[in-house]
């Protein structure tokens, strides 16, 4: 690693942006986004699910480069803490 890379977020600013994401596209408070709350009990779509996919792509990009998340993975994430768990193991397996 060269002494300039960037270092993959921790769970909790991967967390961070989740919130803060959902918030925006959900027009809701992120401080009433519960880590354990299903996209059903937000209100969130499958159209909010993939913009969210997107910001969390978008907003990785500096940080990770090349960070994806697959299209057949999306039907596994259910809740805040899915995503989150989701986005923790991928950075940390790559």
């Amino acid at each position: 690693m060269s002494a300039d890379a960037v270092s993959p977020p921790s769970r909790d600013e991967i967390l961070a942006l989740v919130r803060s994401q959902l918030a925006v596209i959900l027009e809701i408070d992120a401080d009433t986004i519960d880590e354990n709350a299903t996209f059903d009990d937000l209100g969130a779509d499958s159209l909010a699910l993939i913009e969210l996919v997107e910001a969390i792509e978008e907003g990785l990009a500096e940080r990770v480069a090349g960070f994806h998340i697959d299209d057949e993975d999306l039907e596994g994430l259910a809740s805040v803490r899915s995503a989150v768990d989701y986005v923790a193991t991928k950075l940390n397996a790559a």
